[in-house]
């Protein structure tokens, strides 16, 4: 199937699919955020998430393929990176990574 072929066929994907470690890696962001940030400031990240995850739905292949695992990258903020991997129907979010850590957790 060529890129064209797909991103035609990409267009309406509505369904995002989040691996065990993705959600335990946000909860532990969210868990973070709680002890150091305010209310306001939380609501302001999951905002941010939420809309990262609606511009990846639309546009799935317009970021990055990582160079450390087979997933693209999609950063969030300076110390967030969402890995995801792009299905027929659906978004595959493989892991939400706090970039401060080494990059070999990755792996």
């Amino acid at each position: 199937m060529t890129i064209l072929k797909l991103e035609k066929s990409m267009k309406n994907i509505s369904k995002v699919i989040w691996s065990a470690e993705a959600v335990e890696n946000l909860e532990k962001i969210i868990a973070y955020l709680e002890a150091n940030w305010t209310e306001k400031e939380i609501r302001k990240f999951v905002k941010k998430l939420e809309k990262q995850i609606t511009v990846i739905k639309k546009q799935p292949l317009s970021f990055p393929k990582s160079q450390l695992i087979e997933a693209r990258k999609s950063v969030l903020s300076k110390h967030t990176t969402i890995f995801y991997k792009v299905c027929e129907d659906a978004i595959f979010i493989v892991t939400i990574f706090d970039n401060r850590q080494n990059p070999e957790n990755l792996k």
